[in-house]
This record gives C-alpha cells, structure tokens and sequence, in this order.
C-alpha cells in the first residue's frame, strides 16, 4: 500500500509530467509504440523519398501543416503557452522521410478480398529527425503516414508543428480485415460532399471498407444508364442521384484512401419502389396495414415467380456490375426482412407458406449470386437469407449479421465467414427516439416514443464490444471483421458527423488492434486527442467528454467511484 504522503508525491510528479508536455495518442492503438521525450519539429517542404507511388503522402503532410490543432486540452489548465515547446531553442526538424514498399502492389491491393493485402507498417523516428516507414504494400504505406500525421501538434503562437515524443517507434497491423461503416443514403440522400467526408473519416480511423446501402423501398438514387426509369421515378427529387460519374467519383476516391467501396441493392425485399416505374415486378406496394406486410413503411417486394423479374434484374446488373468490378470484390445482395405474409399479395405465389416461398426463394438467390459471380464479385448477404429462411449460399458468400453474439456463434459453427454488426452495440441510429409518428390511443401505448432497439450506444457500448467473444478459434478466424451500421430514417447531411463520429472511431480500434483488457480510463484521453485532429480535418464529431477530463492527461480525473 502507498502511504498518502508518497501517494501525494506521486500524484505531484505525475501532475508534472503531464504538464510538460502532451502524451503521444495515436488512434487506433498501433500493435506495438515505444516513445520518448525529445522534441522534433516539422514544416512544409519536407524531402520525401519512396520506391512506390502514393497520394497519401501529400494528404498526411497537408494535415499536418494546414490542418491541425493547438493541444491547449491536454495541458494543464492556463499552462499551454508556458510549457509548450520553446521557439526560441534552438531547433531539431524532420527534413526527410524515407518510405520503402517491400512488396508489389497488384489488383487486388485495391480491391481485396478479406486477407489479400498486407496493411502492416514499421514508422521509427529518431531523435536527430530521421523518419522512416517500411510497408508491403501501399496501403501499408497510407495507414503509416496517417499514424506519422497524428505525430505532430500545432503551436500555439502560429505555423509551427512539433512532436514532444522522439524517438519513436512503432510496428503496427490491424487484427480484422474487414473494418467498415454502412452508410444508408436511400432513407436519406446525402451529396456527394458527406460521402467523401466520411470516406476522408474512414481513412483517419484506419477503417477500409465503406458499405453503401444504395437503395431502398424509400428511394432509388442511382442513376441507371440501361434503366433510367429507375431513378426519374423513384429518386426523392430531380438532382437527388448518383450519376455513373459520381458513383465512379466515390469509388476512385475511396480506393484512393484505402477503402474498398461495397454496394448493396437490396433484394427481394425492401425493394418497393421500383414498382413507380415497373409495377409488374412487386407485390404488395404500399400496402396496408404496412405492419403485416414489412419492417417499415412503403412495402414491397420482388415478385418471386414473375417471369418478367429474370431479364429485368439481368439487364440492371450487367449495367451496374462491370462499373463496380475494378473498385471492389464484392457486390451486398441484401436478403433481410423479408415478409412471407407479402407473398399472399403477390400474383405470382399467392400464399404466406414457407413450403411454397423457400424453393422460389432458393431459386432466386442462386440466379441472382450467379449474375453476382459472372463479373467477377464476391455475394454477400444479410444473414436471413441462411439463418430465417433456411437458404443454401456457396462458400465463397459473406454473410452480415446483425442478430447479435448468438446468431454469429451458429453461422460461423456452421462454416460461414461473417462480419458483425451486431445492432446491441453498433447500430448507431439507435436509441434516438422513434422516427414513425402516432395519434390517438397510440400515444399512451407508446409512450416516451423510444425505438426499436434503444438504448443509446455511446463510444464506451461501442468500445466494450468483442466481435469474437466466446467463440472457439475455429470460429473466430470465420469472423472477418464488422460494420458500423447508419440506417438514414432519422440521419442527413446535417447530423451524420455527430452520429458517426467518434462512436465509429471506437469500432475502429476494435477492429484495428482489438483492446480486450484496455480500459476506457486509457483510452479516453486518447480518443478525446483523436477527435481534435478529426475537427481540425472538417470532421464535425461529437465530444469525447469535457475538456475537465482530458486537461493535462489525467486519466483519472473523471474515473467513476
């Protein structure tokens, strides 16, 4: 036991470190950082040497120097200007960085399926400012620069950025291959800007893979060259789409950063709104009481034995496919919530029985992964369509559970490769209040009006999530990885940084380097330091905590007793 004399000292010493200068706080947690205690400075103009070719080494250097923060929330209350380091001792820069890339990239570098790229890195900078980064690959390369970025804090007297943390050393690699976020943009539409916004995000947290939920019963916002009846009917407004360059635009730019770009088209349900432009292909559009017929309002879905669904679903995917085979490996199918009840209103089948619904169901699944298959993709699926309905998938198909730790536990014993997103800990809409609206009697049914799957989850219900808990080893190599899920009901352009951010960024370092054992006490102080620099960036994330709890680095300042 320490003495409360001793245990004052301590704190005393402590307290004095931390006034000296701010704690490194690279997000996610590399695998293995070792620091010290000299200062570094660094500006613009710095020699760049590299036996490969990368973007990011223009974007690490422009955050760095044009978009970066002045730490006065990691010292000690009105000591910023007085211990920051001085400009007027004589200075050690960084004039040069050394960047090798020990392997060759190839197509599949930029757009790999789960294990087919190398994203390990070594970054060591010494003392006298020599920096150097060793990757396999160009990604590799991306995710040491944007770590060799979170290095360096602005001064507060101007255009000067330093780093009080030399030399440094880290060799890091993510332990999930899958690391992503599922942005809904047909409940809502979102410009082009909040896309790549957040793709710029992804990239900040080390995250790669962005899952675009592209089209809903709500809306049809892609642009459709071969159809575009599609969008001229079902998109929420002329100018509320995505033409085939904006989609290539998202996609290049994602790729650009080391994200993978994954659409979805959802089918056969929460396809309703193509029946504005192709009536014939869905049953049960906007019926009522929509309760009995889907999870949300409109209803509708794709006829099952329509002979008309065949070529339609042909030509939309030998339009939409060959545009998305250079950026990704996979194509999302979708498959979830399908309502058998709705198939008493389709012509086509004419009954809710699942004796009747599953083999139509089987036959459309294997046709249409067999499009998927013929331009070189990946299926993935919900994981209704082998859990609820009992359907036969290849091997080869992902499956996106969102069920929670038991549904993962019975897919991957059942050799299924699965990422999570598990809606306890990683749906982030949730716990907002209801987005559907009610009258009458209803109002006291109802009554405070919560969603579907409240509570809340903050960054520590985010943070404290094991994708692998409790399964055998087996198993847990079956999970590649999760997604951050933003159903758009409630979310737009205004609000998707706060719901994002930094609740994703917690997912991140799950993924990335997986913390069991590492507290939010530790982890805290550097999220907070973590948010600055994604503010600094034009990143609108919500707070960590009060800067109360992050001045001068002392974890334990808001420890709950």
């Amino acid at each position: 036991m320490v003495s409360p004399n001793h245990r004052g000292i301590f704190s005393m010493l402590l307290s004095f470190w931390l006034l000296a200068s701010p704690v490194l706080a690279i997000w996610p947690q590399p695998s293995s950082i070792s620091t010290g205690e000299s200062t570094l400075w660094i500006k613009s103009g710095l020699s760049v040497s590299y036996n490969g070719k990368n973007g990011g080494v223009g974007r690490a250097m422009n955050n760095i120097i044009h978009k970066n923060f002045v730490p006065w929330m990691l010292y000690n209350r009105m000591e910023l200007e007085a211990t920051e380091p001085s400009l007027f001792k004589p200075k050690t820069y960084i004039t040069h960085l050394d960047i090798t890339q020990t392997g060759k990239d190839s197509s599949k570098t930029f757009k790999p399926l789960a294990g087919e790229v190398d994203e390990s890195y070594t970054l060591n900078v010494d003392k006298r400012g020599k920096a150097s980064i060793t990757a396999v690959s160009s990604t590799g390369v991306l995710r040491a620069l944007e770590t060799f970025s979170q290095l360096f804090y602005q001064h507060s007297k101007g255009a000067y950025f330093y780093t009080t943390s030399a030399p440094v050393k880290i060799t890091d690699k993510p332990e999930y291959d899958h690391r992503g976020i599922l942005f809904d943009v047909s409940r809502s539409f979102f410009p082009m800007e909040s896309i790549m916004r957040t793709i710029d995000a992804m990239s900040y947290n080390k995250m790669n893979r962005i899952h675009i939920h592209m089209t809903d019963s709500q809306s049809w916002p892609l642009e459709i060259p071969a159809l575009p009846e599609l969008h001229e009917k079902g998109a929420y407004a002329r100018g509320k789409t995505y033409s085939p360059s904006d989609l290539a635009t998202i996609q290049r730019y994602a790729v650009n950063r080391g994200i993978q770009p994954i659409i979805e088209i959802d089918t056969p349900g929460h396809f309703g709104i193509v029946a504005l432009s192709h009536p014939e292909l869905v049953a049960g559009w906007d019926s009522t009481p929509w309760t009995s017929y889907c999870a949300e309002p409109p209803c509708g879905q794709i006829r099952l034995n329509e002979p008309k669904v065949d070529p339609f679903l042909d030509t939309l995917m030998e339009d939409l496919l060959p545009r998305l085979s250079p950026y990704s490996a996979y194509f999302h199918t979708g498959g979830d919530e399908v309502n058998f009840n709705m198939y008493s209103l389709d012509p086509s089948v004419g009954t809710n029985d699942s004796a009747v619904i599953v083999p139509l169901l089987q036959k459309f699944i294997d046709k249409h992964h067999a499009r998927v298959r013929k331009t070189g993709l990946v299926p993935m699926v919900w994981e209704e369509i082998p859990a609820d309905y009992n359907i036969t998938i290849g091997k080869d198909v992902v499956i996106q559970s969102w069920l929670g730790d038991e549904a993962i536990a019975s897919l991957t014993a059942d050799g299924h490769k699965v990422i999570t997103s598990n809606y306890n800990y990683w749906y982030l809409d949730c716990g907002r209040g209801q987005w559907l609206n009610f009258a009458g009697a209803d109002l006291e049914t109802y009554y405070p009006f919560g969603d579907w799957c409240t509570p809340y989850k903050n960054w520590r219900l985010v943070y404290s999530y094991d994708p692998r808990a409790n399964l055998t080893a087996k198993q847990a190599k079956l999970v590649l990885g999760g997604e951050l899920a933003a159903w758009s009901e409630s979310i737009d352009d205004a609000t998707i940084d706060d719901i994002l951010w930094p609740r994703a960024s917690a997912a991140g370092e799950v993924l990335w380097s997986s913390p069991k054992g590492r507290a939010q006490i530790e982890a805290a102080p550097r999220l907070a330091t973590f948010r600055e620099f994604m503010i600094a960036r034009g990143v609108k994330s919500a707070t960590v905590h009060m800067p109360y709890c992050t001045q001068g680095l002392n974890q334990t300042a808001c420890q709950y007793l």
